[in-house]
């Protein structure tokens, strides 16, 4: 079905990682080609709640389009966002998993033991991804969704930081992620933080990458 843009509810971006790259590429093929899968939606009176295909409207959005493709599913929203987070499970991390639980927990009301029931876990695997996503700052989270921050290295690093120091992980995120540092760089500056002295944490956020020149020589 061909839906208008507007029509669109889109509850759910916030809980997917965006892809600089891959988002590029993506509306460099609908310029081309045009929009080749449809988005999958729900159905909520006269609007449609977005499951999948955040990507493919964002850049629609961009080309000034006004409609997309779309597929509904005929099932309850809850159900829906299950069944999609099962048919991408290879590819998610604990922040996506982090994101789901606590949407799911804050919209449906779902507890600790019904989200394990659902996803097949336990209470125990259930708690470590909502403490992720409650322990680290929103500004980092946010880090981590639009890109500028991996995933991998927010977890090893940051998490631990914001734990012990929630304000000292927030000014370091807010110093490193402009110039888009690798994970191995994130960790080099993180062993920097935790066995510097007063001034090196301020030469670490004040010019990050001159510190880590100066590691390398």
């Amino acid at each position: 079905m061909e839906l208008e843009l507007h029509q669109l509810e889109l509850r759910y971006e916030a809980l997917r990682k965006r892809a600089p790259v891959a988002e590029r590429q993506l509306l460099g093929s609908l310029a081309e080609i045009g929009q080749q899968l449809p988005i999958v939606v729900v159905s909520e009176a006269q609007r449609f709640v977005v499951i999948d295909g955040y990507k493919r409207v964002r850049a629609l959005k961009r080309l000034a389009r006004d409609t997309v493709r779309a597929t509904g599913w005929q099932m309850p929203e809850l159900e829906a966002l299950l069944l999609e987070r099962r048919m991408r499970c290879a590819s998610e991390d604990a922040f996506d998993q982090g994101w789901l639980l606590a949407e799911l927990r804050a919209r449906f009301g779902l507890s600790l033991e019904e989200l394990a029931r659902r996803f097949e876990r336990n209470k125990s695997w259930v708690s470590r991804r909502l403490a992720l996503v409650q322990i680290l700052p929103a500004t980092i989270q946010e880090s981590v969704r639009t890109g500028t921050l991996a995933a991998h290295a927010a977890m090893k690093y940051l998490v631990p930081l914001a734990r012990a120091n929630a304000t000292a992980a927030t000014r370091l995120a807010e110093a490193i992620t402009p110039f888009k540092p690798t994970s191995r760089e994130v960790g080099a500056l993180y062993a920097g933080w935790l066995s510097g002295t007063a001034r090196t944490r301020e030469l670490i956020l004040a010019t990050p990458q001159v510190y880590l020149q100066a590691q390398a020589t």
